[in-house]
Parts: structure tokens; C-alpha cells; sequence
């Protein structure tokens, strides 16, 4: 399968998408061929080398696609099913994707979509889980209108909490959409919240990591913005780097081009897969 490496630290240039060994699931999981897969800051950390050590890494711990290979013991997913979520083993920007925890895609939602809501998601309902953010709360969220920040403003308001946001001017009709207060980040940022809270916030999260919080506390679905395909890894990763992205970065994988090496054919030309026990299904 093709899938998105790097062998040594540095900048987007250090990544290549190479041919390595399909990967099978164990007890529990399934794997899914690939149709989208998210970009998140801990992919550039770990090219960067800020993450771990070892040489060469795999990327990608999100993704959604077409099940067609099921792990022993896995219950009520079958081949064909539409999955998104977690790979654990951080190989998720590639073909094939093995995936320990998963759900069906809502109907509502295309891969890409799906694929931009694990790890934002779960950082973002873990952070106000660690907040104490509910209903009554009024809640600064600095960062807002990137993936984490997002989700967060969405699960805060779905919550009950009254949620004041910051991002660009251009981004504040987004975060009004999602449920927020937009406020302009950068100078004036806290006479602007007090314009809005003159009592000051309860919690205050910086999902942007630009230091403001100090400062500040002295007084579901993340969009895809931009999709590339996953031969433009390097591409993606240079966007999400410059910090001006506005929603989620997404990887699609062009499976017209490996369907021939992931699935074998039916007798009226769709693709099917098999488990590890021989078992046939539709990918689509």
C-alpha cells in the first residue's frame, strides 16, 4: 500500500508517500481502505521530532473509509460497512488503516468530514470534562475557529455554557455560526471580553497555545477547509504549520488508482473485499 513517511526530522520536505506492507487487524479492530484521513499538529511535532525519537514514522491517527478486513471477535461491522476513527498506531494517512476504536459514518457526513472529528473532538470534550464547562458557565475559548477549537465551541454550547470566541476578523461569521461571541485576537483582546463579560469568564481554554491565558483569566462536525490528496502530504502540512487554517486539514486517497492491489472484483465490476477468513463484501 502507499502510505505517508518520513526518515528523517525537518520541515514538509522530509515527507514522502512510499510502498509499504498492508497492515491486518488484530482481536477488535477492523481496517478500512482509506477514502480520508486528518492532519493535526502532532504530525508536524513528530516530523519536527519533538515527539518521538525513532526513525522512520508512519502519520495519521484519524481516518474514515470502507471496511474490508475485520479483526476476531469484531461484532456487528461488516465488510462494505462506512467507519471513522481512531488509529492508534499513528499510520492512519495511507491506503489501508487499521482502526481500534470506530464507529459507523452518519449518513449526513462524507469521508472527509468524518475523518476531522476524532481527535478533535476528543481533545476538545476532554478539555471542558477537565474544566468543569456546563450549563450557567460563560467560557473563553482562544484559538476557535480551528479544529479543536470548533469542536469545543460546539460541545460548550450544546452544554449550555454562553461561549466568547477568538479568531481573524474574516472567521468571526463562522464562529457565530457554531454557537459563539467572536472576539478579534491580538491587541485589545481583553477589553474586548470585558466589553462582552464585564464580570470576567469561569473558564477560559487556549486551544491555540499562544499564551494568552494569563493575561485573560486576569480579568460537531469541524469543518474541512482544505482537502489534499495524500501524494500532497507535504502540501497539507505547511498550511496547518503557518496557523491560519480555519477548520480542519484533510488527506483523500485516490482508491481508483489502488483498488486493483486492496480488493478483488465481482462479476459486475464493483470491488469487494475479505476478511481474514475468506468472508466477501462490497467496499461500496
Amino acid at each position: 500500500m502507499k502510505a505517508a513517511r518520513f526518515s528523517r526530522f525537518g520541515g514538509p520536505e522530509v515527507l514522502e508517500v512510499v510502498d509499504l506492507p498492508d497492515p491486518h487487524p488484530g482481536p477488535g479492530e477492523v481496517r478500512i481502505a482509506v477514502r480520508a484521513a486528518g492532519v493535526n499538529a502532532s504530525d508536524w511535532k513528530k516530523r519536527q521530532g519533538l515527539m518521538d525519537q525513532e526513525l522512520p514514522q508512519t502519520l495519521g491517527y484519524e481516518a474514515a473509509g470502507i471496511v474490508d478486513e475485520l479483526g476476531e471477535g469484531v461484532a456487528q461491522v461488516a465488510i462494505g460497512d462506512r467507519m471513522f476513527g481512531f488509529s492508534t498506531d499513528g499510520a492512519s494517512q495511507a491506503e489501508l488503516a487499521v482502526l481500534s476504536s470506530y464507529a459507523p459514518v452518519p449518513p449526513s457526513l462524507d469521508f472527509a468530514a468524518a475523518a476531522a472529528l476524532p481527535v478533535a473532538v476528543e481533545t476538545a470534550a476532554r478539555a471542558l470534562d477537565q474544566l468543569g464547562v456546563a450549563a450557567g458557565s460563560t467560557v473563553l475559548i482562544n484559538g476557535a475557529s480551528g479544529s479543536v477549537g470548533s469542536a469545543a465551541v460546539q460541545l460548550a454550547a450544546a452544554r449550555g455554557a454562553r461561549v466568547i470566541g477568538t479568531a481573524s476578523a474574516a472567521n468571526h461569521g463562522h464562529l457565530r455560526s457554531l454557537g459563539a461571541e467572536p472576539v478579534t485576537y491580538g491587541a485589545g483582546l481583553v477589553e474586548q471580553v470585558r466589553a462582552l463579560a464585564s464580570l470576567g469568564v469561569d473558564r477560559a481554554l487556549d486551544v491555540a497555545g499562544s499564551g494568552v491565558l494569563p493575561e485573560l483569566v486576569e480579568r460537531f462536525a469541524p469543518p474541512v477547509v482544505q482537502t489534499y490528496p495524500l501524494s500532497d502530504v507535504a502540501e497539507a502540512h505547511r498550511a496547518g504549520e503557518g496557523g491560519h487554517a480555519c477548520g480542519k486539514l484533510v488527506l483523500l486517497v485516490d482508491r481508483s488508482r489502488s483498488t486493483s492491489r486492496l480488493a478483488v472484483a465481482r462479476s459486475d465490476g464493483r470491488p469487494v473485499g475479505r476478511d481474514r477468513r475468506g468472508r466477501v463484501g462490497p467496499l461500496e
